[in-house]
C-alpha cells in the first residue's frame, strides 16, 4: 500500500524521509483481545456473513487469523480494517475455535 503524501510536492533535502504518522500496531496476545462475533447481511444483497470485529494488531496477523478461520469453515471471506468477514453463518463454530485459541470472544447482535 502506497503512503498518502498529500501536501508534499518536492524536497531538496537528500536525507528527507516521509513520515505519514501511521505506525504498525503491535498485536495484543490472544487473552487480551476482545473480539465480537455477529451475523451481518446489510449491503450484501441479502447474503449472510459472519463478522469478527475488535482485533487489535498488525494486518499480517489479522490476515493469518482470517485465513485460519476461512479454512476451518471451508468458505471464503476477507480480512481488512480490523475486521474479518466469513461468508455464511458460522458464529458458533468460529466462537468455539477462538475460545480454544484463548481469545476473549462474545456473540453480539441478534
Amino acid at each position: 500500500m502506497k503512503p498518502k503524501r498529500e501536501g508534499i510536492v518536492y524536497s531538496t533535502n537528500p536525507d528527507f524521509v516521509f513520515d505519514d504518522g501511521q505506525q504498525e500496531v503491535e498485536t495484543l496476545s490472544n487473552n487480551r483481545q476482545n473480539l465480537r462475533i455477529m451475523l451481518d447481511k446489510k449491503q450484501r444483497a441479502g447474503k449472510k456473513v459472519t463478522l469478527i470485529s475488535g482485533f487489535v494488531g498488525s494486518n499480517n496477523d489479522l490476515e493469518a487469523l482470517g485465513k485460519q478461520l476461512k479454512s476451518a469453515c471451508g468458505v471464503g471471506g476477507t480480512a481488512k480494517d480490523g475486521e474479518i468477514l466469513i461468508q455464511g453463518d458460522f458464529r458458533e463454530k468460529i466462537l468455539q475455535i477462538l475460545i480454544k485459541q484463548g481469545f476473549k470472544v462474545k456473540l453480539s447482535g441478534g
